[in-house]
């Protein structure tokens, strides 16, 4: 149903070098790029994410409340991805761990958070079996 999810920047280079070593990391690169826009993601894959200066020319804002979630592959990648995130102007939210107890199948969420440069809350996360 989601075929990209947008966050505002208030500099969209800035905001290249933290979402490129990201996707990288998750095998993907720049599917669309304008001078106010940026996406990253598969054309013929799963939702990507997009960084965009925004369009009434005020600055860019956090949504409370929103986030982004990026699926890892597994722990390792998320990780990865956290210490992408803090290496490229990102900050932390909370490092990579489990969260709450697991399902009736065994399975628990295990996710790390950070912001990017503009404040824009992400996640990396998998439902992997309980170590």
């Amino acid at each position: 149903m989601i075929g990209y999810v947008t966050v505002g920047t208030s500099d969209l280079e800035r905001a290249a070098r933290f979402y490129d070593p990201l996707a990288a990391e998750l095998d993907v690169g720049r599917m669309m790029e304008f001078d106010s826009f940026i996406a990253w993601g598969d054309a013929d894959g799963a939702p990507g994410i997009a960084a965009t200066m925004p369009f009434d020319g005020k600055p860019a804002s956090v949504g409370n409340g929103t986030m982004v979630a990026l699926e890892a592959k597994d722990r390792a990648q998320v990780q990865r991805l956290y210490d992408i995130a803090l290496a490229n102007g990102g900050s932390d939210e909370g490092a990579p761990g489990p969260r709450g107890e697991p399902d009736d199948n065994g399975l628990v969420f295990y996710a790390a958070y950070f912001r990017d440069p503009d404040g824009n809350k992400l996640n990396a996360f998998l439902m992997d079996k309980v170590a």
